[in-house]
């Protein structure tokens, strides 16, 4: 695999030359600061990769920009509303400007309102560190008695709303607008956060959009920007929906085998992919991240690896962000059937057969306690991650394991 660090640009807390120093091969970013459907203009796209290829002293970094994420897909596209045709044709041109730029690898996601979604951002843990959090019961506070969405108490299970109503009644004025906060954080790195409101109109915007119509939407603007990507030799590849089940009544269509088998299925080609995030489907007791990834094998085109911990073997329920060798997915197994699928690349003669990584998330540790960097995002926390996997891929190399 080829490692890489995503960089959220200038405003970064971690610098280029810190990614120099642990040991990086590549980045990963995104034009946060383009509002989403509009276009990634060439000077902008060659302003990003200038800051990417220098040191702070204006020497050569040695990395280039390798993945693109997230090119964003508005709402209106996956509501079908508004200027989504107008959104679609902009992608278009974005995927055009990126493709001249030499960039090839583009992650974005198709989940409604909300992307990431997490109830704590610094959840306290034994040793003093801090992580990422998704409590099933706080969501529950959350939608139920803060966002006030009718209906949202048959979502739940009699326990969950029991418990729901007892932790909001224990929120002050300061909680309940942490909590709401937390929940609306939206994509890392983007400019649109979201207000209560904000969440209100869109939910009613999507009013009784099935499971069924929205995967319906997401081929559509597929069968759209596929092409165009193929053509240009660029390689889509969706993330899984995180959490992967349904949240605000809203349907999710990413968050199993069977939902990416649909969309790669229904819009064949090797520019239609997956992002292969072994934190989002691992969050998922029936999601099996190793032979996932035997199944896909050929059309993972990026991959997140990070770990978490579920507190029960229900399929919606609470977890958080563990150790990148400390959770519930078996990181060896995994890396040994990534690293299986690359030999595999490489005897076919693709070219793409070293697949980008990025050590995903990370527990905010050490000095990155006192930094206050993007949620999920420390740089000491993922430097561990990153050291930790580079040792298993590196014990891989020298086993009949990693041979599989």
């Amino acid at each position: 695999m080829k490692q890489t660090w995503r960089w959220f640009g200038p405003a970064d807390l971690a610098s280029i030359d810190d990614v120099v120093q642990a040991g990086a091969e590549g980045i990963v970013t995104a034009l946060h600061h383009v509002p989403n459907g509009v276009v990634w203009s060439p000077e902008e796209i060659a302003k990003r990769q200038e800051l990417v290829r220098h040191l702070k002293d204006g020497s050569p970094s040695g990395l280039e920009w390798d993945v693109i994420e997230s090119l964003p897909v508005s709402e209106d596209i996956k509501k079908q509303k508004g200027a989504w045709r107008e959104h679609v044709a902009n992608y278009k041109t974005s995927l055009h400007n990126v493709a001249a730029a030499g960039i090839e690898v583009i992650c974005y996601n198709f989940m409604p309102v909300l992307d990431w979604t997490r109830t704590a951002l610094r959840w306290q843990l034994p040793n003093g560190g801090s992580c990422m959090r998704f409590d099933i019961n706080d969501f529950a506070a959350f939608d139920i008695h803060i966002l006030e969405r009718p209906g949202a108490e048959g979502d739940y299970s009699s326990a969950i709303t029991d418990e729901a109503a007892r932790r909001f009644v224990a929120l002050d004025e300061a909680g309940k607008k942490q909590l709401a906060r937390n929940v609306t954080m939206g994509l890392p790195g983007s400019t649109e956060s979201m207000t209560l409101d904000d969440v209100r109109s869109h939910l009613g915007e999507y009013g009784q959009i099935s499971a069924d119509q929205l995967r319906q939407h997401f081929v559509d603007f597929l069968s759209e920007v596929v092409p165009v990507a193929e053509d240009l030799g660029l390689r889509l590849c969706c993330h899984p929906d995180d959490p992967p089940f349904a949240l605000l009544g809203l349907p999710r269509i990413m968050s199993t085998a069977a939902d990416y088998s649909r969309i790669l299925d229904a819009v064949d080609s090797p520019a239609n992919g997956m992002t292969l995030c072994s934190g989002s489907l691992g969050a998922r007791p029936d999601n099996d991240l190793p032979a996932i990834m035997d199944q896909f094998g050929p059309k993972v085109h990026f991959i997140h690896l990070r770990n978490v911990k579920r507190d029960t073997g229900d399929l919606v329920g609470s977890f958080f962000e563990a150790e990148h060798l400390g959770g519930d997915t078996d990181m060896v197994a995994l890396i040994a059937a990534i690293t299986s699928e690359e030999r595999r690349r490489k005897a076919e003669g693709r070219a793409d057969w070293q697949i980008p990584m990025r050590p995903d998330h990370g527990q905010d540790i050490l000095d990155d306690l006192n930094r206050r960097s993007q949620p999920g995002y420390p740089t000491i926390g993922r430097l561990k991650g990153l050291a930790e996997l580079r040792g298993v891929m590196t014990a891989l190399e020298h086993s009949q394991y990693g041979l599989r």
